[in-house]
């Protein structure tokens, strides 16, 4: 049975009650007028690409735009594509200073998605590549449309959803990354544009 979760509008993080997860959900990270002005920022500012990735022996484009930011050593490697980072620009860089001030973690780079509408999405995987450890911290911050994200437990199935909101903040931590998957699916009516922004630190 799929679940749809909901949190306070109070500028906390708030546990979410998913088993075997860390979960923490913050609807007002940003405040809004300020979240949507960072998208715009962002889009017109981030060097976007779109890569490809092999699928059954053919190279295929992945269904968004996407770009890797961080400090110089902080390579990455993800469904076989190498990712070197670009390095911080001022925008990304504060909401860095404030995810750790807030997480009490340290993160040495972020992954930005650009999902251009609603046709643009995210399949099932978890971010459990060894270049994370064993327990990642995951900060995910949208910013532009609301878009449903779903997590799918990988021994019972269960399938939790949140609609995350322009300038919240989703938290993923301890072992979430090992017995959950999550997804960002295709919507029909989102015809906004929506970035996230998933913060981390690749261990050397």
């Amino acid at each position: 049975m799929q679940q749809d979760m909901f949190s306070t509008h109070s500028k906390r993080l708030v546990l979410q009650p998913m088993v075997d997860a860390n979960v923490l959900y913050m609807v007002n990270f940003i405040d809004d007028p300020q979240a949507t002005e960072l998208y715009q920022n962002l889009r017109q500012n981030l060097s976007w690409r779109q890569d490809s990735i092999k699928m059954y022996g053919k190279s295929v484009k992945i269904p968004r735009l996407q770009a890797w930011y961080g400090d110089p050593e902080a390579k990455y490697t993800y469904s076989g594509l190498d990712m070197t980072p670009m390095p911080w620009n001022d925008a990304l860089m504060n909401i860095k200073y404030d995810l750790e001030e807030l997480c009490d973690t340290r993160f040495n780079s972020v992954l930005a998605n650009y999902y251009r509408d609603g046709q643009d999405s995210m399949g099932w995987h978890a971010d459990n590549e060894p270049e994370l450890g064993e327990k990642p911290v995951i900060a995910s911050v949208t910013l532009g449309q609301a878009r449903d994200f779903d997590f799918r437990h990988n021994v019972t199935g269960e399938k939790v959803r949140f609609t995350l909101q322009n300038g919240s903040l989703l938290l993923m931590k301890g072992s979430t990354q090992r017995y959950w998957q999550h997804a960002l699916p295709k919507r029909m009516r989102a015809n906004c544009g929506r970035i996230n922004l998933t913060f981390r630190n690749i261990l050397q």
